[in-house]
């Protein structure tokens, strides 16, 4: 019996499809077209922001779809217009804001919305800043829907971070953490990865059984596990390398490229 192929594939970004110079290669433009021409969808699932996630929307197929902020936003990229938007309710996200920063003190705040992001003067951000960035108070920068609220520390590891905010947090809302220094990306109740997937590939018509899902970093867990097939890059946080049902080639040398030519036969 002729083995059954995935239906869609879900891949991250970061560290899993784009190589470290921020690239994507030739090669995986052209296997990404040819799995498309195969009529599998391939849709982006990442932590990114829209902000820096459209740069690569020319390798999304027709369909059209990217899942942005670990789930918080469905991007219709063919209509340029959001298809979904699971945002975190403000007065929460300020309470848990609040006793972060008493329980750890240093933590500074950020807020992701569609319109971009918008810091507290304490925080230190890495990459470039977009035109019309404010710098206010926590409270005053959930005057529209926050997708992410990010929290950053400038003296802990990640992991450490993270624990210490889940024990504040107690599953008010979802924390993950994608980079290598202590920023936390926060959403609301139950937007993960995986959740957000689940729903667009219902859309499609697709169940978890014939997904096949790629990530490097432990927001891509929860993906990881819902997906009938899930690699984790040669150069993933350890903890994905023991999730993963594989382990694909790193992502400078093209792993889900590698991976989706055998799978596919191309």
């Amino acid at each position: 019996m002729a083995e059954v192929k995935p239906r869609l594939v879900a891949t991250d970004l970061d560290g899993t499809l784009v190589r470290s110079d921020g690239s994507v290669s030739d090669r995986t433009r052209d296997v990404l077209l040819a799995v498309e021409e195969l009529g599998v969808p391939v849709v982006f699932v990442t932590g990114r922001p829209l902000r820096w996630t459209e740069v690569v929307f020319e390798y999304v197929g027709s369909h059209g779809i990217a899942i942005v902020s670990n789930g918080a936003l469905v991007w219709d990229v063919a209509r340029d217009e959001p298809r979904t938007v699971r945002p975190i309710e403000a007065a929460t996200a300020i309470a848990v804001a609040a006793d972060l920063r008493a329980a750890v003190p240093g933590t500074t705040f950020a807020v992701e919305s569609l319109d971009g992001i918008d810091l507290e003067p304490g925080f230190m951000e890495r990459g470039d800043l977009p035109d019309g960035v404010r710098r206010a108070p926590l409270a005053e920068l959930f005057d529209r829907p926050a997708l992410k609220l990010l929290a950053r520390h400038e003296e802990l590891d990640p992991e450490e971070f993270w624990a210490l905010a889940e024990d504040v947090v107690q599953g008010r809302l979802v924390i993950t953490w994608s980079s290598s220094t202590a920023l936390l990306e926060i959403s609301a109740p139950g937007v993960t990865k995986a959740s957000t997937l689940a729903v667009v590939a219902a859309g499609l018509g697709v169940d978890a059984a014939d997904v096949i899902a790629f990530g490097d970093m432990p927001n891509d867990l929860p993906m990881l596990t819902w997906a009938g097939t899930s690699y984790a890059m040669a150069d993933a946080h350890p903890s994905v390398v023991a999730a993963a049902d594989h382990v694909a080639p790193g992502h400078d040398e093209d792993g889900v490229a590698q991976v989706l030519a055998g799978v596919f036969g191309l």
